[in-house]
């Protein structure tokens, strides 16, 4: 079994709990507060720098030149790419990249990316994967089950939102993330995948946190 079929069984059972997390079905049927979506969009697009930051510890752990080249184009991804889904609603909502910085990080959003960030300064370059990918691919499983559901891309307002994570672009490249667990994490010990196996799971912990911070809309 692939490193990354083991990771998915281990979270699985968090995934399904964020999957039908009432934040996640109120994107799915439209009936979210635009409030409750609007904490979670400031809160997020706050995540997103710190989640690039913790590629950019790739670009300075990795020997490859390749491996360095991936995490950069990753870190560009989210700085160029994810962040056009959080700026066009930004836009529609009236909010300026000012008034997000003007927002203190909720405490569950502060505690997960320091999490992650100190997994990726004590680790290596498999660790710093196993804690980027639990987001990017609980997202792209989101993504992929709200689109599947009729309607559910059609929305008036949170139909970009499932369009654009469960787009072509942004399941290609979670995809490359995916392999690449596998090839850095290829050869480990047992003792080893278990420590991947602890990030992974423990950021898909933080994940669900992540989505009851927005829906109780914790400060």
């Amino acid at each position: 079994m692939k490193t990354t079929q083991r990771l998915y069984e281990a979270a699985h059972p968090i995934w399904e709990q964020c999957c039908d997390h009432p934040f996640v079905r109120g994107i799915a049927d439209g009936s979210l507060e635009l409030e409750k979506f609007r904490w979670f969009l400031l809160q997020d697009y706050l995540y997103l720098f710190d989640y690039a930051r913790v590629f950019a510890w790739g670009v300075i752990k990795a020997r490859d030149p390749d491996l360095m080249r991936t995490f950069s184009a990753n870190v560009d991804a989210i700085l160029g790419g994810e962040m056009k889904i959080h700026r066009a609603y930004m836009e529609r909502l009236g909010i300026t990249e000012e008034q997000v910085f003007a927002v203190r990080p909720a405490l569950s959003n502060t505690s997960y990316t320091n999490y992650m960030l100190s997994c990726a300064a004590a680790g290596g370059t498999a660790e710093i994967i196993a804690a980027i990918l639990s987001c990017s691919w609980s997202y792209a499983e989101i993504g992929s089950r709200l689109a599947a559901i009729p309607g559910t891309a059609d929305h008036p307002f949170y139909g970009e939102w499932v369009r654009g994570y469960a787009g072509e672009e942004y399941q290609r490249t979670n995809d490359v993330l995916v392999e690449l667990m596998d090839q850095l994490a290829e050869g480990c010990t047992e003792a080893e995948y278990r420590r991947l196996e602890e990030i992974f799971v423990n950021c898909s912990r933080y994940e669900l946190g992540f989505w009851e911070m927005a829906w109780t809309l914790e400060k």
